[in-house]
């Protein structure tokens, strides 16, 4: 195997493990704020703020591994 190729499989792996886990992160948020809401309808306001706030710090996380692989593939 040359360097290139071991270049496009480390940059895919880390691409795919860097949005598999905050995919799942976001998925979880969500459900666990559903519940929250379900149980508590007046505070939908404030567990709706905290739960986007929460899922774009997870979203951060992958983009940051989208960086990581592009850095690994280009340089």
């Amino acid at each position: 195997m040359d360097v290139e190729a071991i270049k496009i499989i480390v940059a895919g792996a880390t691409i795919a493990i860097g949005a598999m886990f905050p995919a799942f992160s976001i998925g979880w948020l969500a459900g666990k704020a559903m519940e929250a809401i379900g149980r508590n309808p007046e505070a939908a306001s404030k567990i709706q703020t905290a739960m986007i706030l929460a899922i774009a710090f997870a979203e951060a996380i992958a983009i940051y591994a989208l960086v990581m692989a592009l850095i690994i593939k280009f340089v």
